[in-house]
């Protein structure tokens, strides 16, 4: 007898083909078990951004690589799971082909959406993030069609290298100064800032997800919402399950 399959899903940065993981195909395998693990019981999976490490998609030519992973997101979409994947700052070049290829929903900003009877806003992180006027300016130039159209110009030769080695100095600079692990409260995360303010003017808000920052976070701000971060798939191979009923935040294989 099949598992109903009533559960929903939510992981975020797992950054695949980042020159920093020390063994980038044993991320990947150990992800396309976790879609294994959660398959036969998922309606659908969420993918808050940074999925990839880089990803720009020519007209032509589309990163190599990422075949099991890629496969494995074909096969549970022909089953009739819904996959859903947000462009994050490093993957924001995703155009048509996952669409097209595996028949992936791609959400390029924030999305409120009813998910079993809660109402859920989700989202990568960048979007709400207005810290850094440097940071605001790159997104835009990155998110920009004219700039888009003549970065295609460019040789993927060039293009791809150039993109990787940015992110793994900007990794390196990150390790050094400890950012990417440290929650310091409320007061100094912006997400749960961002959270708070909106709920102001959007009570009915039950649950906050984001990715972006790698750390793990179950907050509860008021008596009927919680913000969730959540976490990565670099370190911490975390995941979240909604089924209705519990919203909870997982680690998969922790002691392998």
């Amino acid at each position: 007898m099949n598992t109903p399959r009533k559960k929903i899903y939510f992981i975020s940065d797992a950054h695949l083909g980042a020159r920093f993981h020390e063994d980038p195909r044993k991320i990947e395998k150990k992800l396309v078990r976790w879609l294994d693990f959660v398959k036969k019981d998922a309606s659908a999976i969420f993918m808050l951004g940074d999925m990839f490490d880089y990803w720009y998609e020519y007209k032509y030519v589309v990163p190599k690589g990422f075949t099991r992973f890629l496969g494995k997101l074909a096969e549970l979409s022909d089953e009739g799971i819904e996959i859903h994947i947000f462009t994050g700052n490093h993957d924001v070049w995703i155009f048509d082909y996952l669409p097209e290829e595996i028949g992936a929903v791609v959400h390029r900003d924030v999305l409120t959406i009813d998910l079993l009877g809660k109402r859920f806003f989700l989202g990568h992180g960048d979007e709400i993030d207005y810290r850094s006027w440097s940071f605001r300016l790159l997104r835009k130039l990155f998110r920009n069609k004219f700039c888009q159209w003549l970065y295609a110009g460019i040789h993927p030769r060039w293009t791809f290298g150039f993109a990787l080695g940015w992110s793994l100095s900007s990794r390196k600079k990150g390790l050094k100064k400890n950012e990417e692990v440290e929650y310091e409260g409320e007061a100094a995360e912006y997400m749960v800032q961002f959270a708070k303010k909106y709920l102001i003017t959007h009570p009915d808000i039950n649950f906050f997800i984001f990715g972006h920052r790698h750390i793990m976070l179950d907050l509860m701000l008021t008596k009927t919402s919680r913000l969730l971060i959540a976490g990565d798939w670099m370190k911490l191979f975390s995941y979240i399950e909604w089924d209705g009923k519990e919203l909870s935040l997982n680690q998969f294989e922790v002691e392998e």
